[in-house]
């Protein structure tokens, strides 16, 4: 609160007042233009005291951090920093470190150091960066794209900052642009949708979630089932189901045709052999006339 941070106020206002609060032409601050953290792992914004004549007794008196919008100085010499920050002073060294970082912490930090030879100020960037999470594929009924009956939803939490989604398949040129919603904690959370069309063959799509860097962090894959084109495979079932309805009568019939010809057949040839076959009864009764 302000009435415990007075003393840091007092003191910086103090010596500000002795030192004329002059930028010296022999103190430097030197930081990295650009430093970048992750959420949820600890930071260091480090800079360092530099001289440009041999200062060998340099006394670093101050130190204080500022975050633009930020009324709370952060100061070695305070021990009432607020929670999460801890600022250290090794030897001409001095560090910012921000023990759980979140998306709110990012922006621009100025670092004042005052000491006996003169001030000096410079700023560096914080950027925070959150790995998003491994993307997750539904599908559900389409009801507004035409020639389409059912999409994919992709979406991917948890990342920072925005990233992009990516189908791989033959109709990735379908695919609507990703849609960014902020949660609470300032993080991102993505999704793209994809109309599957009705003249579409893939039963496979894969959506692949890229970091703001073009890296990628993760992908899903989802397999859709054969029933994904109703119009086109309930056809084929109905013409099976005709063709077999009229193709099974037709060789049951056959076959009694076939054996009824094959049993014409039979009687046939066995009438005809009888009819062939010579008769026996003048041979017997020329034998009886010649016995007597």
């Amino acid at each position: 609160d302000m009435a415990s941070r007075a003393p840091l106020f007092l003191l910086v206002i103090c010596f500000c007042c002795c030192s004329g609060h002059a930028k010296s032409a022999f103190i430097k601050v030197v930081c990295d233009t650009t430093i970048t953290g992750q959420v949820a792992h600890q930071s260091m914004l480090t800079c360092k005291v530099e001289t440009t004549q041999e200062i060998p007794d340099l006394n670093i008196a101050v130190v204080v951090w500022k975050k633009p919008g930020d009324d709370q100085f952060l100061s070695a010499l305070d021990r009432r920093l607020p929670p999460g920050y801890k600022v250290t002073l090794n030897d001409r060294t001095v560090s910012l470190v921000i023990t759980d970082p979140k998306v709110k912490d990012e922006g621009v930090y100025s670092c004042l150091v005052m000491t006996d030879s003169g001030n000096a100020e410079t700023t560096t960037h914080f950027k925070v960066t959150a790995k998003y999470e491994a993307p997750s594929v539904d599908s559900i009924d389409e009801k507004v794209v035409p020639n389409a009956h059912k999409s994919l939803i992709c979406k991917a939490t948890g990342g920072y900052p925005e990233g992009k989604l990516r189908w791989f398949d033959e109709w990735t040129k379908s695919a609507e642009p990703t849609i960014v919603n902020q949660t609470e904690d300032g993080l991102l959370e993505i999704s793209s949708k994809l109309p599957l069309m009705k003249l579409s063959t893939s039963d496979e799509y894969t959506c692949v979630v890229y970091n703001a860097s073009d890296g990628k962090e993760g992908s899903a894959t989802i397999r859709t089932a054969v029933s994904r084109h109703p119009s086109v495979f309930v056809s084929i079932d109905v013409a099976h189901s005709v063709m077999t309805s009229i193709i099974a009568p037709v060789l049951v019939i056959g076959s009694l045709i076939v054996g009824l010809l094959l049993a014409l057949l039979i009687c046939r040839r066995r009438s005809q052999q009888k009819n062939r076959r010579p008769s026996t009864a003048p041979l017997m009764a020329h034998s009886n006339r010649s016995t007597y």
